[in-house]
């Protein structure tokens, strides 16, 4: 009697539990029907039960809302109710059977009720679903699946009992079976559709919800709920608007303020423990039980410094981590499992005895196997790309949040480049990490198993794969660690290239100015050139590495099948062994490749780990450096006590001993020199600087107009309201107040007209206004102004000062802290502050401190004694001095009337550069161009301009190295078939060694072929590179002005950052893997149809789908790779201006909106990224799924031909065919990804056809070194447009100046004075006319050879991030002792002499840690250095104090007494002494002659000169 016991009874000629005879060895297998009624019945209810505790948790815990009852629900719960009745149905109708004395085995009664008893919480789950809000139930689905496969066993094999007479014997059985069948393929029918959505939940309140959310389990492990998306990308080109709104759990929202809190947990955790190590020590110390210092107890926790990171990824995002490994561990079981069906398959075909309906059992094992590895292995991807975008949500919304509370010297440490580079480049590489780093342990169990089969196959001869890999480890780790140090290198140099790229970009207009863009580019190219080396060297050594990893399954084959056969002659290397082996090889294979993998991607994310762990561990901002809290009975708006303050820890006091009170509604202004601490005491009031000692208290709102305006990509309107709700009678009212209102008649679309980047198309007196005005609508209580008139005419600033801050102005009733350099005002504040050295030298009201006779007076008394001085020469033409009691004569109607009159007239000069392109576009005041998102196709086009930057001769180096490999990929494996049946003689076989030769000589021709394709198409990649960054940087830097006005910065960096690093490293690597899958897939096709001939019936079909799938594909994943790169630049931008803003956004309190902005961006990238990953999954898994279907039809058609096929030749086919699978799936992936990836040439190359300047040099024409030697400037008939339909800026300027002239340049704002200034060094270029520089065209020569003779010092200094030398001479042209000769007439030696590193002194990002008068200081260092014949000053002392705009213009009269000086002059006393004054009204020359003689006229210049109060 066979197996069954008590369970199955023991009746006589019962087959028991299992019977081998009547399962296996026979030609119509069944099980016996104890097997079928107990363990097949019971696998469905084991399943239930185990998942039943843990499913009710998760639902308890995760309530979606409720779904009410709906038709699919009720009809599932009658069928449940129906399957309960029925199993105990059979359960009763045992029990009766017994009571009326039939004897029945115990299964009869115990599978009744165990399946009856598990229908309950099966019913039960589908109601609790329901109240949580779950619309299609994978769980249960399952469990329905299970137990319908089940009772198909059951019911096949009662059918066939029926066929054969069986009804009769238990009629009621066979019935209840029957319809137990139908009912169970009903429930799963049922449970493949979703319920409807749940109420209460927030996805219906999204317009277009992800539909993975309503999608059915199948739908949703299979992918195919994004069919729909890919359909429609198919037929026309996706939008932003056609993708879906963010799941929950994958928003900002929901993750950083997740992230954010766990990072502090873990930061402060850490401070604990250092403090807690750090008292220790100081203890021990005290004790003499150690004497380790506090600097080394830090250097032993600095490597640590990325723990607290590290615990918040893994606190957050550990549990999601796990269960996607451990889909990947179920995956990998049932890749082992392939090669052993594998062996018996080869079997079987060896034994032809063997029954057909094993063949075709084992074929269709391979399959389901094959798609159940596909199901697991895109889930675990799924999950792990999912979690990489919610880490870079996390680490990008986190170091956003950082950059607002970065202190000063936190500031100097980073760049907006480099913090580009941390969200870019060092998130990529730990999103990377998510999914290779499995890989570092699961890819050593996967090789130990292989080697346990190996041995299974060939014995002691599998040592010998372990010596093998034992010698290649240590090679990959060598070139591993040696290719980490290159990578270093080359991030180093890129991010050294990033912050030179930023600052070139940002400062454009100055380098244009000078004429360095070569120099410029020859240092970015020079850095470039020292990444490029390193990326070559890395990618070298990467081939290498791809090269020991292919041959190591040649090399392990090669060594384990030579022993095998060589030690002894009696063994037989047959089909199974060879090809089994090589199954297992192949798995080998992808282990050993998948661990040097996971090894680079954890050394490449613990270096960008550390890098973002520094960066988020950068000294903030301390909040207890201001106390906005002070009582209310308080009477006092601004308080400090004894403070000192610094720029940062460890640097010497820049305020020392400040003790003041500003009372409410009290205007203060501040006064001193240059570097005297005005603007630090403003910074110290916000809270800026790190206070050392005293108290700082401000009680209400603050508002803060900075020395720098800050502007913002946005609206005029959205510049000034910032933030807050619109008001239109008051905002109105700030905008008339701030003389703004006839700037916005010039817009294009008045208040809603964009401002382009930094304010790039307004001017500067623009921008001034716009930032006080956004002050002024924000109602604060307190006014932190810095020197807010700097940059507007005289009688501008005095008609905002008498309707903004003034005592009858909107502010009056407000506290004002006013920094100033117009002493004409002072007499209308209520308070003064004199600083000197960082001190309050005085304080009172104006009379008071008149009287006092001290510091103060005699600061005014030089300002006058100065402004006489200038002005004596004019005494003679009738002009009389006022003093100092009486400078405010000019009456505010007067100032008000031309204030009117000259802003309305061409206040929007800087507009008009690009007010045609606005108006002409469809969004009127749209200045700034988005991301261009292209729609169509990759044009064949850029594929060959990237094959043409590579180089002909490579190209088809390339292609001859791949056929070589692939010929003898195919050979080597031939030649094993034709080894695997050579016939055995004596058991043993003939021509071994022959066999094994030919074997190893093909092996290593096919490896050093690898070697040499891999390295030609990377180091291409690099040549590739190369050219097209070059072209890029040519095709930008040539770019006019108008194209930077017009382009984000963010779009140009996205090119230089994100675009270039997928040229360099992307796509040759591609390139790479889609060459190599494409004749590996030509060769799998060769080989199955060589040994199958009929199986060209399924794979031409099977290929076809292919060809469907990528082009649906296609067509989507390259749109939505154009619209992730879209909208990946407003992030780069949104941080960079987020960054240069940010005291002005602590200042007015806006972090959260600020935070809220970036999150909205971050999400609507995301929602791209987060397409595209399921696009790629759904992609991988049908491709898989038709290469399953290759598989499977490769094994049945070989089944089918049994007769006549060798074993030798079927596992050649089988082995090939098992990786179709994968090289298909990859070979389109590698297609996809090119093509996607191709689009970053495309973007780059897109600026090759943007308009360029004219020529830096032109040939003949260029102009000598001695040229000019006169400065004789002469304007013909010259006439100036911003874009040729607009009307002339300047027109008719007919005018000549001699040679050593010095000529004032005049009017009011808008005249075209600056204008004028851009058409001398050609930014713009004439409409009309020409200029002529001693007797030579300007436009006949080449832009550097003009701009290289003309020196201009501009209205706004501008600084590099770099030492001071090299801000001082960028060329680096002149010796030390020459600067420091210049920097003695400037009077800054001793400044610079008393820095640390004097000449070297590192200057911040735009000079921050520099006074703006040290700044233009600076600039005019520059001007002597370069000694130009024409020296152009555009405004430069417009925002400097009175001293030192009087030092600035001795200098340019004594230095440059012998060169023509054109000054664009606001304040009228620095020009009359000059020896002609031009003077322009509305772009004309309204007067032009010597100061006297234009004051005896009594015209414009008069008149100006009158506002100014100097006659």
């Amino acid at each position: 009697m066979a197996a069954g016991g008590w369970l199955c009874g023991s009746r006589e000629g019962s087959a028991g539990l299992w019977d081998w005879n009547q399962t296996w060895y026979t030609s119509n297998p069944r099980f016996t029907q104890c097997f079928q009624n107990t363990i097949i019945a019971w696998i469905p209810c084991t399943y239930l039960w185990i998942c039943f505790p843990f499913y009710y948790l998760y639902l308890q815990h995760h309530s979606r809302g409720y779904i009410r009852m709906s038709h699919l629900f009720k009809t599932k719960m009658v069928l449940g109710f129906i399957l309960i009745l029925l199993c105990f149905s059979n359960l009763f109708y045992t029990l009766w059977e017994i009571s009326q004395g039939s004897l029945r085995a115990p299964m009869f009664f115990i599978s009744p009720a165990v399946l009856g008893i598990t229908m309950i919480p099966a019913v039960f789950l589908t109601q609790f679903e329901r109240l949580k809000g779950v619309q299609s139930s994978g769980i249960l689905l399952i469990f329905w699946l299970l137990s319908f496969l089940a009772a198909t066993v059951t019911v096949s094999s009662n059918i066939q009992q029926a066929l054969q007479g069986g009804f009769s014997e238990d009629p009621f059985r066979h019935v209840t079976s029957y319809v137990y069948f139908i009912l169970l393929l009903a429930e799963v029918v049922l449970f493949s559709f979703t319920d409807w959505p749940p109420f209460f939940s927030k996805v219906i309140n999204d317009s277009n919800p992800c539909p993975e959310l309503g999608a059915s389990f199948v739908s949703k492990i299979t992918f195919w709920w994004f069919s729909g998306l890919v359909w429609k990308g198919y037929w026309q080109p996706l939008q932003a608007d056609d993708l879906w709104a963010l799941m929950e759990e994958n928003s900002s929202e929901e993750i950083v303020s997740q992230f954010e809190r766990e990072w502090k947990k873990y930061c402060n955790r850490t401070k604990r423990n250092t403090e807690s190590i750090k008292y220790k020590k100081h203890q021990q110390s005290r004790t003499g039980l150690a004497k380790a210092d506090e600097t080394q107890v830090l250097l032993q926790l600095e490597p640590s410094q990325s723990g607290p990171l590290l615990k918040a990824f893994w606190s957050l995002f550990g549990t999601y981590f796990l269960l996607g490994t451990l889909s990947l561990v179920i995956c990998d079981v049932v890749l082992f499992s392939v090669p052993q069906i594998l062996s018996l398959f080869l079997e079987f075909i060896a034994d032809q005895e063997a029954p057909s309906w094993r063949g075709y059992f084992y074929a269709t094992l391979l399959f389901l196997l094959a798609c159940l590895q596909t199901l697991f292995e895109q889930r675990y991807m799924y999950a792990c790309l999912v979690l990489g975008l919610r880490l870079k949500t996390a680490v990008t919304g986190l170091v956003y949040r950082k950059i607002l509370v970065l202190s000063n010297a936190a500031r100097r440490a980073a760049t907006v480049g480099e913090i580009v580079n941390l969200v870019c480049v060092d998130v990529q590489r730990l999103m990377d990490l998510i999914i290779y780093f499995n890989g570092t342990w699961l890819a050593p169990m996967r090789i130990i198993i292989c080697f346990v089969f190996l041995w299974q196959l060939l014995g002691p001869s599998a040592l010998t794969a372990i010596g093998v890999f034992l010698i290649l480890l240590p090679l990959n780790v060598v070139i591993t660690k040696k290719r980490s140090h290159f990578q270093e290198d080359q991030m180093s140099h890129k991010d050294s290239r990033a912050r030179l790229t930023n600052a070139m970009l940002r400062d454009i207009k100055i380098i244009k100015l000078y004429g360095w863009e070569k120099a410029f580019m020859e240092k970015v190219l020079g850095i470039r050139k020292q990444e490029l080396q390193a990326l070559k060297s890395s990618q070298i050594l990467f081939s290498l590495s791809l090269s020991s990893f292919h041959s190591s399954t040649f090399l392990i084959a090669f060594v384990m099948f030579a022993v095998y056969t060589l030690v002894d002659e009696q063994h037989v290397l047959n089909a199974e062994k060879a090809f089994v082996s090589l199954t297992l090889i192949n798995l080998l294979h992808t282990a050993h490749s998948f661990l040097p993998f996971s090894i680079t991607a954890a050394i490449q994310a613990k270096v960008s780990l550390n890098r973002l762990a520094a960066f988020l561990s950068l000294e903030e901002l301390d909040p207890t450096n201001k106390s906005g809290v002070v009582s209310n009975l308080l009477q006092d708006r601004i308080t400090v006590r004894n403070g000192t303050f610094t720029w940062c820890r460890g640097s010497s006091p820049c305020l020392k001993r400040i003790n003041l009170t500003v009372p409410r509604g009290c205007l203060l202004a501040v006064v001193g020199q240059v570097g005297a601490g005005k603007s630090s005491l403003l910074s110290a009031l916000l809270g800026e600087l790190q206070q050392l000692d005293g108290y700082v208290a401000m009680k209400g709102t603050v508002a803060y107009v900075p020395q720098q305006d800050w502007i913002q990509n946005a609206s005029l309107e959205e510049n000034i309201i910032f933030g807050e709700k619109l008001d239109e009678s008051w905002y109105n009212r700030v905008i008339e107040a701030c003389a703004l209102l006839p700037d916005l008649e010039n817009f294009p679309a008045g208040s809603k007209s964009e401002i382009g980047e930094k304010g790039t198309n307004l001017s500067g007196g623009q921008k001034q206004r716009v930032s006080l005005a956004r002050a002024v609508y924000k109602k604060a209580a307190v006014y932190l102004l810095d020197n807010p008139l700097s940059a507007v005419d005289v009688q501008v600033g005095q008609y905002i000062f008498e309707h903004v801050i003034g005592p009858n102005g909107l502010l009056k009733h407000t506290t004002r802290v006013l920094v100033t350099h117009a002493t004409n005002i002072l007499p209308q504040v209520d308070n003064i502050v004199l600083m000197v050295d960082g001190e309050i030298s005085e304080t009172g009201s104006y009379q008071e401190l008149l009287q006092k006779n001290g510091a103060f007076a005699d600061f005014l008394h030089s300002y006058d004694n100065a402004e006489e001085n200038e002005g004596c020469d004019l005494q003679a033409a009738g002009s009389t001095s006022d003093t100092i009691g009486s400078r405010n004569t000019v009456s505010q109607g007067k100032i008000c009337s031309s204030v009117r009159s000259s802003v309305l007239k061409d206040e929007a000069k800087a507009v008009n550069q690009v007010g045609a392109t606005a108006a002409a576009s469809k969004d009127v005041g749209k200045l700034t161009e988005g991301e261009k998102v292209e729609t169509s196709k990759v044009n064949i086009s850029i594929y060959l301009d990237y094959l043409r930057a590579m180089g002909t001769s490579i190209c088809l180096y390339i292609v001859l190295l791949f056929t070589c490999q692939q010929a003898a990929s195919f050979c080597r494996g031939y030649w094993l078939s034709l080894w695997a049946d050579d016939p055995v003689s004596n058991r043993t076989l003939q021509d071994t060694e022959l066999r094994v030769g030919v074997f190893g000589v093909l092996g290593v021709f096919q490896a050093t072929a690898k070697f040499g394709s891999t390295a030609a198409v990377l180091l291409g990649g690099v040549i590739a590179s190369c050219k097209l960054f070059q072209q890029l940087l040519e095709n930008v830097t040539r770019s006019p002005m108008t194209f930077f006005e017009q382009t984000p910065i963010g779009n140009l960096l996205n090119r230089f950052s994100k675009e270039t690093d997928a040229i360099d490293s992307v796509i040759p690597d591609k390139l790479k893997s889609l060459l190599g899958f494409l004749f590996s897939l030509l060769e799998i096709y060769i080989v199955v149809m060589v040994a199958t001939p009929i199986a060209v019936v399924a794979i031409v079909p099977l290929t076809a789908l292919y060809a469907v799938f990528q082009n649906f594909y296609i067509a989507t994943a390259c749109q939505l790779r154009r619209l992730e790169a879209a909208s990946r630049s407003p992030i780069y931008s949104h941080i960079s201006e987020t960054f240069q803003g940010s005291v002005v956004i602590r200042a007015y309190k806006e972090q959260s909106r600020f935070v809220l902005h970036h999150d909205s961006r971050m999400d609507e990238h995301q929602r791209t990224c987060f397409a595209g990953i399921v696009a790629d999954r759904w992609l991988a898994t049908n491709l898989e799924f038709l290469g399953n279907g290759i598989v499977f039809f490769a094994a049945l058609f070989a089944v089918i031909s049994k007769t006549h096929l060798s074993p030798g030749i079927v596992g050649f086919s089988i082995s090939y065919a098992l990786q179709i699978t994968g090289v298909l799936n990859w070979m389109v992936r590698s297609w996809t990804e090119l093509q996607t990836n191709i689009v970053s040439v495309e973007r780059v190359s897109e600026y090759s056809t943007t308009p360029k300047e004219a020529p830096w040099t032109v040939g003949s024409n260029s102009a000598s070194q001695a040229w000019p030697t006169k400065g004789a400037i002469e304007f013909r008939n010259y006439g100036l447009k911003y874009r040729p339909n607009l009307e002339f800026t300047l027109k008719n300027i007919n005018i000549k100046i001699n040679g050593q002239e010095k000529i004032g340049i005049v009017g009011r704002t808008g005249a075209g004075k600056s204008t004028l200034a851009l058409g001398l060094l050609r930014l713009v270029e004439p409409a009309e006319g020409e200029i002529l520089i001693d007797g030579v065209n300007i436009a006949q020569i080449g832009l550097h050879d003009l701009r290289t003779k003309i020196t201009i010092i501009p209205q706004d200094p501008v600084l590099f991030a770099g030492s001071l030398r090299m801000n001082l001479d960028p060329l680096s042209k002149y010796s030390d002792e020459t600067i420091w000769r210049v920097l003695e007439w400037i009077q800054l030696r001793s400044f610079v002499l008393d820095l640390p590193d004097q000449l070297n002194h590192k200057c911040s990002e735009q000079g921050e840690n520099l006074s703006v008068g040290q700044k233009q200081l600076i600039c005019l260092a520059r001007a002597l250095l370069r000694k130009s014949q024409i020296l152009l000053l555009d405004e430069a002392t417009s925002a400097v104090d009175l001293e030192t705009d009087l030092q600035i213009q001795l200098i340019v009269r004594t230095q440059f007494k012998e060169r023509t000086v054109l000054t664009i002059a606001h304040r009228i006393n620095t020009v009359l002494d000059y020896d002609r004054i031009l003077v322009l009204e509305n772009g004309h020359v309204a007067e032009f002659g010597t100061p006297e003689e234009l004051i005896a006229q009594k015209g414009l210049f008069y008149r100006l000169v009158e506002e100014s109060d100097r006659v």
